[in-house]
């Protein structure tokens, strides 16, 4: 009947529970007696979302890392939990993430230039191939089911994880930003591995800067642009890639509940994150990536 609760209420379907509007007068108390339950329901889902959109914000400044080294497995366990762990839940997961990071790596990178730590010469050379690995991490992800893609990740993360483990602040490839094929390999690969992690640039970007002579607070400034950069061509590319089984408010692959949730606190959150960065010692910065991405 049109009073009843349908998804979780009716042990029917999986998913969490969706309020239908009474199409009689009658019905209106049994629904309004159901209503308490379904927010109590969803409030958990909630708390989850803002705790991770705050992390995620503060991490974006912090570490220019995108926030979505927090966000992917936030989004993965909150959607399995609602009953949402169909084919498509890694794909919906990368590419609501990387809308979420378009709107903090723009925060964050204008908090940094504020400080005179983004180098905005590297940032423009950079990012027509960043845009290009994107792209085709994009047509990746869309050929790829949950299984697939969670292998790759974990295998990606294992291996930046252990550069991170084992580099020295030291080390060095050159004293200058590379040019020509090696530039463009390089960064084409940031933007090929941030789609395929859901993530901002931060994570490769920082060690392939610092290891060409870039101190890490400027490092971790710049890569923060590299972020809006992945996620430009990539988000607008996952709103026309349709997934299966996708939640409510599901645009193509981007889930709009979730990123406007996440969205809200992230906005809050990042300026505080970079403000941190600027205080921080380098080696502090250094482990706190590591430590995050052997987390995840």
């Amino acid at each position: 009947p049109a009073g009843d609760l349908t998804a979780a209420s009716a042990g029917k379907n999986p998913g969490p529970a969706v309020l239908v509007l009474p199409g009689r007068a009658r019905y209106g108390r049994a629904v309004l007696r159901e209503v308490p339950e379904t927010v109590t329901a969803l409030l958990p889902y909630l708390a989850a979302l803002l705790l991770a959109g705050s992390f995620a914000g503060i991490l974006a400044g912090l570490l220019g890392v995108g926030g979505g080294i927090v966000l992917v497995p936030a989004f993965v366990a909150i959607l399995t939990a609602a009953g949402y762990g169909g084919p498509d839940m890694m794909q919906i997961c990368l590419a609501t993430s990387l809308a979420t990071i378009f709107v903090t790596s723009i925060r964050s990178v204008l908090a940094h230039h504020r400080k005179g730590a983004v180098e905005w010469q590297i940032l423009r050379l950079w990012a027509p191939w960043i845009m290009l690995g994107a792209m085709a991490g994009v047509w990746l992800v869309s050929r790829l089911g949950t299984r697939e893609l969670q292998l790759i990740f974990a295998v990606l993360v294992f291996v930046v994880a252990s550069y991170m483990l084992f580099s020295r602040a030291e080390w060095r490839l050159a004293e200058t930003p590379p040019t020509g094929a090696r530039r463009a390999g390089m960064a084409g690969t940031i933007g090929l591995v941030g789609v395929l992690l859901g993530i901002g640039g931060g994570s490769l970007g920082v060690p392939m800067l610092t290891l060409h002579g870039r101190p890490i607070h400027r490092a971790v400034a710049t890569a923060a642009g590299f972020g809006a950069v992945i996620a430009l061509p990539s988000v607008l590319s996952f709103l026309f890639v349709p997934a299966r089984a996708a939640p409510p408010g599901t645009v193509g692959s981007v889930n709009l509940p979730m990123f406007g949730i996440v969205i809200a606190m992230t906005l809050l959150t990042a300026p505080l994150g970079a403000t941190l960065a600027h205080g921080a010692n380098p080696r502090l910065l250094k482990r706190l990536l590591l430590f995050l991405m052997a987390v995840r």
